[in-house]
């Protein structure tokens, strides 16, 4: 099982590093993003409904959640969702069998730690 682990969360972690290194400038109308901000929570609420039932992995999930819609670029985002998807649905899976969640609690760790690092850029706080 953490052969399959590893890879999605080396596969996360290469995306969000390579997301991090564009370097965009904030838009100074501060009245357009507030409007996609706003209808951002509904498609980020429908994503964390699914928990996996491991809490280092439900609270990850929680925070990178929060910091792509409340903190990283329009542009950017639809990359960082892409790619915590993914590792949702993987830890979904591993976390169906007893020695997946298991393994998972590790696994979440270590990627909490990467996306400090990637998502420092941000001003995002795990």
């Amino acid at each position: 099982m953490l052969k399959r682990i590893l890879p999605v969360l080396g596969i996360l972690s290469a995306i969000l590093l390579f997301g991090c290194t564009k370097t965009e400038v904030a838009p100074t109308n501060n009245a357009e993003p507030v409007k996609k901000a706003a209808a951002s929570p509904a498609a980020t609420t429908t994503a964390s409904a699914d928990k996996t039932g491991v809490p280092e992995c439900d609270d990850y999930l929680a925070k990178v959640d929060a910091c792509i819609t409340g903190k990283v670029p329009e542009a950017a985002r639809a990359q960082f969702r892409a790619s915590v998807e993914t590792s949702r649905k993987a830890w979904l899976q591993a976390a169906a069998t007893p020695q997946g969640k298991a393994s998972l609690a590790a696994a979440c760790k270590q990627a909490v730690e990467t996306a400090r690092t990637s998502f420092k850029a941000y001003n995002c706080t795990f």
